[in-house]
């Protein structure tokens, strides 16, 4: 699997969030994006899950333009921004709600989500009374219970005791090990730099490698 991300620019009335980005992103490989906030890292994974069309440029998901074929890009879960979930559910009957309408996911996976985010023993529990570190920590498992080929995370960390996030670094790196595509979003390098492969730091519309890395 390849996505090519190709002089894509974003405008909203007359600011440009983003300029002429070109990325390639490749299976096996986990990519971190680092910004301040409003540096452009959410908008820019928004055009990659064909959530914003691009004032210009394209993006490819193995030579097919999302855009185009005005379709949702393939096998792909992303946490973008504050996850959703309904109120007056439980952790896992929400979770089980989207896995009967994708058809896709069994038990065994949910309960492996809830696993890796140290959710598992708080399950049951609506989800009106979790915390914000806790509804962060439903947002990923959503993602991962799938399986997805590839796995977009905004600010994955933000809120999650390190426990569970040095165990959730760990799962993410068999998941690219097994051949997925990670592409990691945070304002914090130290949360990605033992991850990532390679970083792009996103300012002022303009990407750039982040050779430091």
């Amino acid at each position: 699997m390849k996505i090519e991300v190709k002089n894509i620019t974003k405008n909203f009335k007359k600011t440009s969030v983003l300029r002429n980005v070109t990325l390639t992103f490749r299976s096996g490989h986990i990519y971190g994006l680092i910004g301040k906030n409003g540096s452009g890292k959410s908008v820019f994974l928004k055009i990659i899950c064909g959530f914003y069309n691009p004032t210009e440029g394209e993006v490819l998901f193995d030579g097919k333009n999302i855009f185009k074929e005005n379709k949702f890009p393939p096998n792909t879960r992303a946490l973008i921004e504050k996850p959703y979930f309904l109120p007056e559910l439980s952790g896992y009957d929400n979770l089980k709600l989207l896995a009967n309408l994708n058809k896709k996911t069994s038990e065994e996976n949910i309960n492996d989500a809830l696993k890796i985010t140290n959710l598992y023993e708080d399950r049951k529990k609506k989800y009106s009374t979790y915390s914000l570190g806790m509804k962060q920590k439903l947002g990923i498992a959503q993602v991962l219970m799938d399986n997805p080929d590839i796995i977009i995370l905004d600010e994955p960390f933000n809120g999650i005791e390190e426990q569970t996030a040095k165990e959730l670094r760990i799962n993410l790196l068999k998941r690219a090990k097994a051949g997925k595509i990670i592409i990691l979003a945070t304002h914090l390098k130290e949360d990605i730099q033992e991850l990532a492969d390679e970083v792009y730091v996103f300012e002022d519309g303009n990407v750039k490698l982040d050779k430091l890395k």
